[in-house]
């Protein structure tokens, strides 16, 4: 006690302080993370986008050629040999374009592999915002945190310190599974 009859919590308001101020990196490197994986969310959700619509263009282009040398079989016989062996050819061709655009590995760019990418990219996309759904509870975690551990100070109640500190380590659990296991839980 002081000589006026009062308690003398600068002691208490220090390490509550210092509670606050850790609070407060944690909030900004939540924050942080959860922009880091929306960014990649959004960017994987487009990467995907652009896959599965070329697969789509894909699709059609080797829809159009075996429709066109289906067509071409099913014309008329012609007279002559050499108009029959074209046909023949320009089917062949057709055709085999058209299995080239089913499976090309040396490219990717076969509507399997454009399938198999744009699953890729959509199972980053969504461990993404699982990330970035862990980081913000953790954030909000650390907000209320912050403001019960300020609370403390003014009315001098250490509960509401002890409050903010267990909130801040559901912050960090939150936060933590945002980095490494983001998919682990879902709120």
């Amino acid at each position: 006690m002081t000589g006026h009859g009062h308690v003398d919590h600068s002691g208490e308001n220090k390490r509550v302080a210092l509670l606050i101020a850790v609070l407060a990196l944690c909030l900004a490197l939540a924050e942080t993370g959860a922009k880091g994986a929306q960014t990649e969310a959004l960017s994987r959700n487009v990467e995907a986008s652009n896959l599965w619509a070329f697969f789509q263009a894909r699709s059609i282009r080797q829809t159009t050629v075996r429709t066109a040398a289906e067509q071409l079989a099913l014309a008329p016989e012609a007279t002559e040999e050499d108009r029959r062996a074209a046909t023949t050819r320009q089917i062949q061709i057709w055709l085999a374009t058209a299995q080239r655009w089913e499976s090309e590995p040396a490219t990717g760019e076969g509507r399997r592999e454009l399938a198999d990418r744009a699953k890729a990219a959509e199972r980053v996309r969504d461990r993404s915002m699982s990330a970035y759904h862990m980081y913000e509870y953790g954030s909000a975690a650390f907000q209320v945190a912050i403001v019960i551990a300020s609370a403390s100070i003014v009315t001098g109640v250490p509960l509401l310190a002890l409050g903010g500190a267990v909130l801040g380590v559901i912050g960090i659990a939150l936060a933590g599974l945002g980095f490494f296991a983001p998919e682990l839980i879902h709120l």
